[in-house]
């Protein structure tokens, strides 16, 4: 299964289970890990890496894939 990971602008718990929140419900996703000190996200999900950049966007935040 595939994992991405983002840096994701993410500033107390709040913004940063929205994010989880919205993986979460994303159809696919199996494991989502947040790291609030780092701005991480890391995502196991067998849908596309665009699918997932475009939820966590939808929550607001400003996020960048990491390669």
């Amino acid at each position: 299964m595939p994992q991405y990971k983002y840096t994701v602008a993410m500033s107390c718990s709040g913004c940063s289970n929205a994010v989880n929140r919205a993986l979460n419900k994303l159809e696919g996703v199996e494991k989502v890990d947040i790291d609030l000190e780092k701005q991480l996200v890391i995502v196991d999900a067998s849908v596309p890496q665009e699918k997932v950049l475009e939820t966590i966007t939808k929550t607001g935040k400003a996020v960048t894939p990491i390669a």
